[in-house]
């Protein structure tokens, strides 16, 4: 059984879906992991993980439209206001979503569907540089 860690920085530029998963296949192969489990992880309060389609970009465009009517900005009843008014938002988007996603590992590949990217999701308007630790454990 073999482990490895890679901590991976993606920029981000405002609100947004910003696929990662060349980076996730690159680390999987260089691991030569051949069946295992690689768990996906992002250690921030106000961003999450998501696997989506990543063929049609509408897709993208209806899941940010949904999240920003399912939590509006400038809801008056919040309470914690301090870092701007799309922050809490932010963080209610993460806590309805993930920060940790596991993918089985199969023939030293991450086991996507066909259409199946993993994206950052960018709950803050401002530009970011959010760490997502890759960790996956199994056998050569």
């Amino acid at each position: 059984m073999q482990q490895l860690t890679e901590k991976l920085t993606l920029p981000t530029h405002g609100q947004g879906l910003y696929e990662f998963t060349r980076a996730v296949r690159q680390f999987v192969t260089d691991s030569e992991i051949s069946t295992g489990l690689l768990t996906v992880y992002v250690r921030h309060t106000s961003c999450s993980l998501l696997i989506g389609e990543n063929a049609d970009g509408d897709v993208k465009t209806d899941t940010l439209g949904f999240f920003q009517r399912l939590v509006p900005e400038g809801m008056d009843w919040l309470v914690h206001t301090t870092e701007g008014p799309d922050d809490m938002p932010a963080h209610i988007k993460a806590a309805l979503t993930q920060t940790s996603i596991a993918i089985p590992v199969h023939e030293e590949a991450p086991v996507f569907g066909t259409w199946q990217g993993i994206f950052l999701f960018e709950h803050r308007r401002q530009p970011h540089r959010r760490e997502v630790v890759l960790h996956i454990i199994g056998d050569r």
